[in-house]
């Protein structure tokens, strides 16, 4: 790629009215709302060659765009070899609230577009926030967790989740730039950055550069807070390479980009990271490391500074050192088991792994590190597993990971009221599933057919698990009468209707001409039922579990700054209640 410095008189002039139809693409979009002081990528792409360099102009409010973004614009006259030229000025930032409209032209081709640069009060409301992510958190996981752990006595709920006793509440649209399905990258994005983007892209703008690392950039929430002072963490059960905690740092227009993503990562220098995926940490030379280089990111992290903690015995030992201000936990390979394997079957990789810690122990340990900064601290709790056992469409696993997580609020909440209720406590999911509770599964009804055993209005009644034990879990799942949750969007399968008591249910699998087709290790289970899927079972999009659905997610609030939160939100604007609960705008600036 060729790029070379544009002279600023060739891009001053008259500012240009938005056209119908845009010949170029300007980023970041019409509509953006950027927090000012915040910093950002600004690239126009023109549908060809750009043959006459006097006759390009690009103005912010109809005035030189360097003056008003600062920095320099680069004219990259033949991006990636192709016959197309592009213009992009890096790191732009504008410290004044305002309405700014950017216009550009070739000469030739004309448009525009309008941002809302916002700022935020001159004081933060919150000393804290923690915003806790539910990956495919629907309301079928939440109604399921509550009946689990709380119990049902004269038609009503014995007791509330922790998440239900929040005051304020909204729901959330998920869509982004190019699709109105959300993956876990682009939601989170939009939660971290502000911004809308595209399925797959993490802290950028979706342009066409064929260089996963080159789409323009807008800062992160992570980024933003440090520049402030705050201290920040991330902590999952998922590998942390993987799209929600990735969004705290990484700015890739491919999600999969696991190795570069850790090194954003100690490029950002998070303070807490905690979750699976150390073969992205260590050097290729290392068995086992899924690295393309020799670079051993454990022994630089440790090198910045960082404990390091491989089990629950280690991370709960570093954290309660005084002197611990930076940590480092990664306890499995892959993901980090849930809460039905890790605690009761002991499935999954528990004999492998078998001291690692829930989100909720995960939490606590990062609490008291992060607060050890005066300033304050971001927080990002990830309950991971909930989207991806209800990928593999295991319901139980995705319930007792949301009892999880309700439990993880629950200790923030008691930590945030023991230390002066200065916390902004955020619960809400990236994206949903197509996931409906419809009654329950009685195994003593007569006959063989299990279908002739559900259950549905008055004779659902109620299912019969065992008391929860003191963090809402029954210590059993295979009762004679237990809930029924389908699952909407689904390939071919074998219905068993039961748990999966010998691990993650898979629910199809490729066959030899490449078809996806129902996992025949499932069909001789006592009254299996071949389901025939509505998912595509060949060509790219064929699916082999359930796929994300474009519902709206609930998003529950408390504590300062909390009043934001009501009626119906962009995934986008929950940026904007973070940055302006902690005070994030610099103030008395103006550019």
């Amino acid at each position: 790629m060729r790029t070379v410095p544009l002279v600023a008189a060739l891009l001053a002039g008259c500012c240009f009215f938005a056209l119908p139809a845009s010949a170029q693409t300007i980023y970041p979009i019409n509509r953006a709302e950027i927090l000012a002081g915040s910093h950002f990528d600004l690239k126009v792409e023109f549908p060809g060659l750009i043959e006459d360099v006097a006759a390009l102009k690009l103005t912010v409010n109809g005035k030189d765009v360097a003056r008003v973004l600062g920095g320099s614009v680069e004219l990259i006259a033949r991006e990636d070899g192709k016959p197309v030229s592009s213009l992009l000025l890096r790191d732009a930032t504008i410290s004044k609230p305002g309405t700014y409209t950017v216009s550009a032209t070739d000469g030739t081709h004309r448009s525009s577009v309008t941002w809302n640069v916002y700022g935020t009060p001159a004081r933060a409301a919150a000393r804290n926030v923690i915003l806790f992510i539910g990956d495919g958190f629907s309301v079928a996981h939440r109604t399921a967790a509550r009946l689990l752990s709380k119990g049902v006595e004269d038609g009503k709920i014995k007791g509330k989740l922790a998440m239900d006793e929040m005051p304020y509440m909204a729901l959330m649209t998920t869509q982004g730039t190019d699709s109105i399905i959300t993956d876990s990258a682009n939601a989170a994005h939009a939660y971290t950055t502000g911004h809308k983007s595209c399925v797959n892209a993490l802290g950028v703008y979706c342009s066409r550069a064929a260089n996963s690392l080159d789409h323009p950039k807008v800062e992160t929430i992570a980024e933003v807070a440090k520049r402030q002072g705050l201290a920040v963490g991330a902590v999952t059960n998922s590998e942390i390479e993987d799209a929600t905690p990735a969004a705290m740092a990484a700015h890739t227009r491919r999600r999969s980009d696991f190795n570069d993503i850790v090194k954003m990562f100690y490029d950002a220098k998070i303070d807490v990271l905690m979750g699976g995926g150390s073969p992205n940490f260590l050097p290729k030379s290392t068995p086992g490391s899924k690295r393309k280089d020799d670079i051993d990111y454990i022994e630089q992290f440790k090198g910045a500074g960082y404990a390091f903690a491989t089990t629950k015995g280690e991370m709960n030992e570093a954290a309660d050192q005084a002197k611990t201000t930076k940590l480092l936990g990664l306890y499995n390979t892959g993901n980090v088991d849930g809460a039905l394997d890790l605690k009761f079957l002991k499935k999954g990789s528990v004999a492998k792994f078998p001291d690692q810690p829930d989100v909720v122990e995960e939490m606590r340990a990062a609490i008291k590190v992060l607060s050890r900064n005066k300033k304050g601290f971001v927080l990002m709790v990830e309950s991971a597993r909930i989207d991806k056992y209800s990928h593999s469409m295991d319901p139980e696993r995705a319930i007792y990971d949301t009892i999880m997580l309700d439990d993880a609020v629950r200790a923030a909440q008691q930590w945030d009221k023991q230390n002066g209720g200065k916390t902004l406590i955020l619960v809400t999911a990236d994206h949903t599933h197509g996931v409906s509770l419809v009654g329950t599964v009685d195994d003593d009804k007569p006959g063989s057919e299990m279908r002739n055993k559900v259950g549905v209005y008055a004779s659902a009644g109620f299912p019969n698990y065992p008391a929860p034990d003191a963090d809402g879990y029954p210590n059993k799942v295979d009762v004679s009468r237990r809930l029924r949750l389908v699952f909407g969007s689904t390939p071919d399968y074998y219905d068993t209707y039961q748990p999966f008591m010998d691990g993650e249910f898979v629910p199809a699998i490729k066959n030899g001409d490449g078809v996806m087709v129902a996992n025949e290790k499932y069909k001789n289970v006592a009254g299996a039922v071949l389901r025939v899927g509505n998912l595509p079972n060949s060509g790219p999009d064929a699916a082999n579990q359930g796929v994300h659905t474009g519902d709206d997610v609930v998003l529950t609030a408390q504590g300062p700054g909390a009043q934001r939160v009501h009626g119906q939100l962009e995934n986008s604007d929950l940026f904007r209640v973070m940055a302006e609960a902690l005070a994030l705008a610099p103030q008395g600036k103006s550019k």
